[in-house]
């Protein structure tokens, strides 16, 4: 169903089309008028006295077809002016609702995304102070990292949207992960040079945490994770020393699929539009057809300092944005909510 503004373009157009057809027709037939107008002047002509008053009616109605035709142009020229201006309005108008809905749609995917990535941040902060985690790092050995695994382990039946919670040390060796059985060979690996590690380290209180861009992750299958890191802590104290870092992978793909995908869209919009999550540098992290993840990277138009907006791209393909807004004490890490739709198709007449 073609939505109202764009209606407006499209019975303009159709008017416009109409109104040229008639006044064509109305032109042809003037013109046969006049044509019979001076065939009737020749034979009046021909029957000289006799034809006289003929002759005048066919010069009263040839110049009665002349007439008709001025005003038949000049209604062409009035009208095709006034229709284009509504033409123009209404693809106005169009372009205008059209992409403020795009653009309410794009801010209430990257909202639900910040809203559930700000839990993720508040998960790390508060696993990271559980007894059986600060213990591993605390008295490190067999025994205390098992008991650390199996608490990993029990969270990780109760969080499944995690994939996998690892504990390092501070040289950054990890030493527990709650799933060991599905990733044997994490305990023992080195990611002291992990984005992830090296950020937590830099904490400096409790409070603070680290969020790392979407990455495939080959430790964990090659899967798309949102990596959340924070330090561990003496006595699991806000302004304890940094024993260690613990870093919890959250399973990106199917949380991302479904945001992207459901959004309130008719069945003939879906079929025309694109919704994608894209990083600070416009990267895609998540794309409701599923291509392009990681690899593709889109060319927006924003402008400096705008936190949403549309336009129509040289392709003819109406693009909505919206900059991450945060939520509470997550700042999010500068993506957009971006919605590409193409223009619907105008129904035969």
């Amino acid at each position: 169903m073609i939505a109202e503004p764009e209606r407006i373009v499209l019975l303009s157009q159709r008017i416009g089309a109409i109104a040229s057809q008639k006044i064509a027709q109305i032109n042809g037939i003037t013109s046969e008028t006049k044509i019979l107008a001076l065939n009737a002047l020749i034979e009046a002509a021909r029957a000289g006295e006799a034809g006289r008053g003929f002759s005048v009616v066919a010069n009263e109605v040839k110049a009665v077809s002349e007439r008709i035709m001025e005003i038949a142009g000049a209604l062409s020229s009035e009208l095709a002016g006034s229709i284009t201006e509504l033409t123009d309005l209404g693809r106005a108008m169009a372009e205008q609702v059209r992409g403020q809905r795009l653009v309410d749609q794009a801010f209430n995917m990257i909202e639900i995304i910040d809203r559930n990535l700000y839990e993720r941040s508040c998960d790390v902060r508060w696993w990271a102070t559980d007894a059986a985690v600060v213990d591993a790092l605390e008295t490190p050995g067999p025994t205390s990292a098992g008991h650390a695994a199996r608490r990993l382990g029990v969270i990780l039946k109760s969080y499944t949207v995690y994939l996998d919670l690892w504990i390092a040390d501070a040289q950054g060796r990890v030493i527990a992960n709650g799933r060991p059985d599905r990733y044997p060979g994490v305990v023992g690996s080195d990611v002291s040079h992990a984005p992830w590690f090296r950020a937590a380290m830099d904490t400096r209180t409790g409070d603070a945490y680290a969020a790392i861009d979407i990455e495939a992750a080959p430790a964990i299958e090659g899967a798309h994770v949102a990596t959340y890191a924070t330090a561990v802590r003496t006595g699991g104290q806000s302004n304890g020393q940094a024993l260690g870092a613990l870093g919890i992978f959250f399973d990106w793909q199917p949380q991302a699929s479904g945001v992207v995908t459901g959004g309130r869209l008719s069945d003939e919009e879906r079929s025309r539009t694109r919704c994608l999550l894209v990083d600070a540098r416009h990267r895609v992290l998540a794309a409701s057809d599923g291509k392009g993840v990681l690899t593709e990277q889109i060319p927006l138009a924003i402008a400096r300092g705008a936190a949403d907006g549309h336009y129509i791209d040289k392709n003819g393909t109406m693009v909505g944005f919206a900059l991450t807004p945060g939520y509470e004490t997550y700042r999010g890490l500068g993506w957009y909510g971006v919605i590409l739709q193409t223009l619907p198709t105008a129904p035969e007449s």
